[in-house]
């Protein structure tokens, strides 16, 4: 960046306040057999758990800064996390002027080798009472997911395949919050599966069909 440069009010770019620049990642998953959950870290100083997040760097990349943060602090890496948001109400964090860009990584849990004296995976009805407006993420990231769960079955690929229908609306309830309908739930997801020719018994009834994602029309 050049010291000479002016705008057209005389002022360097130097010259105007600027906020610091954060990322925090929420990373989400569905424990076997389980709800909902978040990532989350223990603060070093505070004895607070939080999402995963980190100050940018001089000279540092978004993605390079959350990468470093996950593995640092939570002890994670091999993730893909996206940008979610950007957070800049500039009352948003008691620390001062941080507007936060906010990512999302929705993974299973198995792919999750968390540091236990440093993170957690916590139901998201307990991830309350978060500092520096983390609270606020994770509500824009859960929304991104549960919509994303309305129009697929499993676009995150949370459930190994194949799986029956069963294990999907058992999954789709956990992201959702929300008893669904067998039948209904079954109409819906149908059209978006292909059967496979392997069958899982259990219990006493007829055994269930096994399902990949994504419709395949077979000759």
């Amino acid at each position: 960046m050049s010291d000479t440069y002016r705008d057209p009010s005389g002022k360097r770019l130097t010259d105007y306040p600027r906020p610091s620049v954060a990322v925090d990642t929420a990373v989400l998953t569905v424990p076997v057999g389980g709800e909902l959950s978040v990532v989350q870290v223990c603060d070093a100083v505070d004895g607070d758990w939080r999402l995963p997040g980190t100050f940018v760097h001089e000279g540092e990349r978004l993605a390079s800064a959350v990468l470093r943060s996950l593995s640092a602090k939570a002890g994670v890496t091999g993730l893909s996390p996206e940008q979610l948001h950007v957070f800049d109400d500039p009352a948003r964090d008691d620390r001062g002027w941080v507007m936060s860009v906010a990512h999302l990584d929705v993974v299973p849990s198995e792919a999750l080798s968390l540091d236990p004296d440093r993170a957690r995976i916590v139901p998201i009805a307990e991830a309350r009472g978060m500092v520096h407006g983390h609270d606020d993420i994770l509500d824009v990231a859960v929304s991104r997911l549960r919509s994303a769960y309305r129009t697929a079955p499993d676009p995150h690929g949370l459930l190994p395949e194949p799986f029956t229908m069963t294990e999907l609306r058992r999954l789709h309830e956990a992201v959702r919050g929300e008893a669904l309908l067998p039948d209904s739930f079954r109409r819906s997801m149908l059209p978006l599966l292909t059967a496979t020719d392997t069958k899982q018994a259990a219990g006493p009834g007829k055994p269930a069909t096994r399902y990949r994602r994504g419709h395949e029309t077979r000759k």
